[in-house]
């Protein structure tokens, strides 16, 4: 599997196309779909000139949108794949709409986006009738066509879900049965016998396989649709962090539109706005007149790798009959594709654990930041969750600062891993909302009991990278008859 993987992420690094060019201060991400050019813009000053994905440096035309001196009829706070995707079928559906994606960062998708594992989801462990499964099993669909159409690599290498012992044969049972409930295809239940067909090094007594399941670099995913959004005509505002949003003109209400200061000097001017800023969803809905709740509460999943010599033991993904009495997943082990923004092969992923981070960018214990750990301590709703699971929390920590205490858990799937097999590997941040009782809203949330020219994605959960462009097709909707655009 690691030679074709290997060969298949080389093969994504070369056709990535995505070009970067300096033109008079200001750094453009350039690159070409079909015969439009698509370019996305930033505040970065001076940089070099060069090409994603070869070695070779070009020049390119320096190509915005039709939008200029900051207007526009439409904004998207936040650059993430559910920001892009919303602002790419937006598009879609209104040629010729001046529209802006700002994003805080100099690339888009760096935080959940790209620091998560991975994985198309099929939609099985989700509560029926729920937006998260509706949306994911859609996304599933849609994912695999887009990738088809933009010749993304991935790999249906299929889920797992394995009981390991007899008392957890009837959380399976219950886990089949709201797969079928949400629309999940051609799942089927499966002996120790016959997993072990796929899974050779696996425990267990049962378990579900789901063929559809997938794996792909949700990073890559994001970056065309950047592109489709500027090869309709939308500019991708990099380094863009909306610090403010004030009415425009000093009128009441809106009336002239959105005003958004950004940290890097910027203000750009939007009829009106649809926010899906992840981890800073709440704080840009309370800036803008929206409620507290719920409150975005940073939680680190810390993943370990499996050493290169052991990839044979993982052929799949594993994952676990969830318990009901803790608030998280579990040890899951996952292969990948690897990634072309990071230049990472393809690796298997173990966990990942769950651990409040510090910060809203918190990928390790060291990085604190005061406002964003001040803000959290303050929040009742965090204390409620954490004395209701306080065990849970110490032990999640224990294993995370305590690297052979992930063994047991890990070896109650596959034995044959070692310790010295596995090495701390790479963390993201989960934007966890969650209401002041402590309970964790785990839902898509979209907030409309805000000023007409505004709409917010409240809360964005996993899956909601499989999700994305059938999130992308509400939000529109939504957008379409709140902001009276045409479908």
């Amino acid at each position: 599997r690691s030679v074709a993987d290997k060969a298949a992420w080389t093969m994504a690094m070369a056709s990535t196309p995505a070009m970067i060019c300096s033109s008079r201060g200001m750094l453009s991400a350039c690159g070409r779909i079909g015969k439009a050019s698509a370019c996305v813009r930033t505040g970065t000053r001076n940089a070099k000139m060069e090409t994603l994905g070869s070695p070779a440096h070009r020049s390119c035309r320096r190509a915005f949108s039709t939008a200029k001196g900051g207007e526009y009829d439409l904004a998207v706070v936040g650059g993430g794949i559910v920001g892009l995707a919303t602002a790419r079928e937006i598009l879609a559906r209104n040629p010729g709409l001046r529209l802006a994606v700002l994003e805080k960062e100099s690339e888009v998708g760096f935080h959940q986006t790209g620091h998560n594992s991975g994985v198309i989801h099929a939609g099985i462990y989700y509560p029926p009738g729920s937006l998260k499964a509706k949306l994911c099993v859609e996304g599933l669909d849609l994912t695999y066509k887009y990738c088809d159409e933009h010749k993304i690599p991935y790999k249906k290498c299929g889920k797992l879900i394995v009981a390991v012992n007899d008392s957890e044969l009837d959380g399976l049972e219950a886990l089949y049965k709201r797969g079928v409930a949400n629309g999940v295809k051609d799942m089927t239940f499966m002996s120790r016998e016959e997993f072990t067909k796929i899974e050779p090094h696996c425990k267990g007594v049962r378990a579900i396989f789901s063929p559809h399941t997938g794996i792909v670099d949700w990073g890559l995913v994001a970056r065309h649709y950047a592109q489709d959004v500027a090869a309709a005509g939308g500019s991708v505002l990099l380094s863009h962090e909306v610090d403010a949003v004030t009415s425009a003109g000093g009128s009441s209400e809106y009336a002239n539109g959105v005003q958004l200061k950004c940290v890097n000097g910027a203000t750009v001017t939007a009829a009106n706005v649809v926010f899906c800023a992840g981890a800073y969803a709440d704080r840009l809905a309370r800036k803008s007149g929206g409620e507290a709740d719920p409150m975005i509460v940073p939680v680190r999943g810390e993943y370990l790798e499996l050493d290169e010599s052991q990839h044979h033991l993982v052929n799949s993904l594993i994952y676990p009959v969830p318990d009901p009495s803790v608030p998280f997943l579990g040890v899951h082990f996952t292969p990948t594709m690897g990634s072309v923004a990071t230049g990472q092969t393809p690796q298997v992923l173990i966990g990942p654990n769950a651990v409040v981070a510090f910060a809203r960018e918190g990928y390790s214990w060291s990085h604190i930041n005061l406002r964003d750990l001040a803000e959290a301590a303050s929040f009742p709703g965090l204390w409620r969750l954490g004395l209701k699971h306080f065990s849970f929390g110490i032990g999640e920590m224990y294993r995370s600062l305590y690297l052979p205490a992930q063994m047991a858990e890990i070896n109650k799937y596959i034995p044959a891993i070692k310790l010295e097999h596995v090495r701390r590997g790479r963390a993201g941040v989960r934007a966890q909302a969650m209401d002041r009782m402590g309970t964790l809203v785990d839902d898509f949330v979209f907030d409309e009991d805000c000023p007409r020219p505004l709409l917010h994605v409240r809360n964005s959960p996993s899956p909601g990278a499989t999700s994305s462009l059938a999130i992308g097709n509400m939000i529109a909707e939504k957008a379409a008859g709140r902001f009276n655009l045409a479908k």
